[in-house]
């Protein structure tokens, strides 16, 4: 059966809602994107105001279902990059009987005793993949491996408590949106970025947001250090308005005129903007010198996670940038500068997305791409296609006459009706079609 994913990224910049049909294969087509403006509900990768953020979250689920001729979006996942998360490092130790080999029911046992953990003041979000080690040496894969002592250890993506609370209050119980899941987006990206050879040799993901700068490194093929800076691309944007522009305007200056390295040549640059009532000009002296504090404070921000990753001497397969803030001009040369190796951009990898390459690079719709391939839980449901007969028993006493005035009326393409169930979330319920049924099989082929 057809899977069809719903994701929704909670950015600082904007909530972006993606619908996918996931094949068997494992790759997605993309069905229907929307964005919206959060409008500071939702502040360095965090839930500032529920309520709001409810409201947007149902209005991204409204647009997407005008896509989806009648089908209901009825769970979501949601992806989480705010300033508290990290990783932690976390042992299991299992004894093995008699040196015999070890089982996968004891990596099982070993997952389940991780799960059972709890550190203090902190939510556990997500756990890595574990590293081995069977009587003191590193395994991938110990099953099979005669032992005595066999050890896992973890990478916990940890964060605040009130994180999954305001997902779980917002989302959950105002919007009354079902959570199909909580997925880390760095992470999530990281997967959909990097290639096995960028994880395998060393490699840094850096998603450079409007709200937070995300850090994920990887060495021999496992996560070893993941963690969320709270400075962005927004900060720069505050700290040009202090130009006395507006808003609006100092982010459109940041990104047509904007550059992380201030060059001699261009210091006396008059630049040519249409700020409305400025009644001034601006050099490229005056915004750069803004641009660039601001930018050399991220990427040492930057330098100084990655350093955290313990035994991570050098990267091999150097730094990939994400994101909206990476396209600032030359910010990849100050972090390159900075973190001595190379530094380059790069999108989803390719043959994972069909048929909308142009979200691939796009930094918009990266982070929600990413989310999608992570999913594996449907989040639609199909209404119930019934005879002419069976909704005549559903609406007694009404007349074909009655049941052609019905169309058009629904949303969803006009078939079908919203209409409250017990626990007050809207479900398709289905209308009479007179010609007999039949109409959903043309919509969604499964495979």
């Amino acid at each position: 059966m057809t899977d069809y994913i719903v994701a929704i990224d909670l950015g600082t910049s904007h909530i972006t809602g993606i619908v996918g049909e996931k094949r068997n294969d494992g790759t997605i087509s993309v069905i229907a994107c929307e964005t919206e403006d959060p409008a500071s509900c939702i502040r360095r990768g965090i839930i500032y105001n529920r309520d709001k953020t409810a409201e947007h979250v149902c209005n991204v689920i409204k647009k997407l279902e005008r896509h989806l001729k009648g089908a209901f979006i009825d769970k979501v996942y949601i992806g989480v990059n705010g300033q508290s998360l990290r990783t932690i490092d976390h042992v299991e130790v299992k004894e093995i009987a008699d040196g015999a080999a070890v089982t996968n029911e004891d990596l099982d046992a070993l997952k389940e005793q991780c799960k059972a953990y709890k550190p203090d003041l902190l939510d556990v979000l997500d756990i890595a993949p574990a590293v081995y080690y069977a009587d003191g040496k590193r395994d991938t894969n110990p099953v099979g491996v005669p032992c005595r002592r066999l050890e896992a250890h973890y990478k916990l993506v940890v964060g605040r408590t009130s994180i999954r609370h305001s997902i779980s209050k917002s989302i959950g119980e105002i919007a009354k949106v079902e959570l199909a899941g909580i997925i880390i987006s760095p992470l999530a990206l990281a997967d959909a970025m990097l290639s096995r050879e960028d994880k395998e040799l060393g490699c840094a993901l850096v998603d450079f947001g409007a709200g937070v700068t995300s850090v994920s490194v990887y060495k021999d093929g496992n996560l070893i250090h993941m963690s969320v800076i709270p400075l962005g691309g927004n900060l720069i944007t505050r700290d040009i308005m202090s130009l006395q522009l507006t808003e609006e305007d100092a982010e459109n200056i940041k990104k047509e005129h904007g550059s992380a390295v201030l060059r001699k040549e261009d210091e006396e640059k008059v630049l040519n903007t249409d700020m409305e009532g400025s009644g001034r000009e601006l050099t490229s002296k005056d915004l750069n010198a803004i641009v660039e504090g601001r930018a050399k404070e991220i990427v040492e921000n930057v330098y100084a996670r990655i350093n955290e990753a313990k035994d991570f001497k050098y990267m091999p397969s150097g730094i990939v940038i994400a994101g909206g803030t990476s396209e600032l001009k030359n910010l990849n040369e100050v972090l390159k500068e900075k973190c001595k190796v190379n530094v380059r951009a790069s999108a989803i990898r390719a043959g994972l997305i069909r048929d909308f390459d142009n979200m691939l690079g796009n930094p918009l719709y990266m982070t929600a791409v990413s989310l999608l391939l992570k999913g594996t839980v449907t989040c639609l449901t199909h209404p119930e296609v019934k005879t002419p007969e069976e909704s005549d028993i559903d609406n007694p006493g009404q007349s074909d006459e009655d049941d052609d005035n019905d169309k058009g009326k629904g949303e969803g393409g006009g078939f079908f009706k919203r209409k409250k169930n017990v626990q007050g979330k809207e479900k398709a319920q289905p209308v009479k079609d007179n010609k007999g049924g039949g109409f959903w099989g043309n919509l969604f082929v499964e495979n």
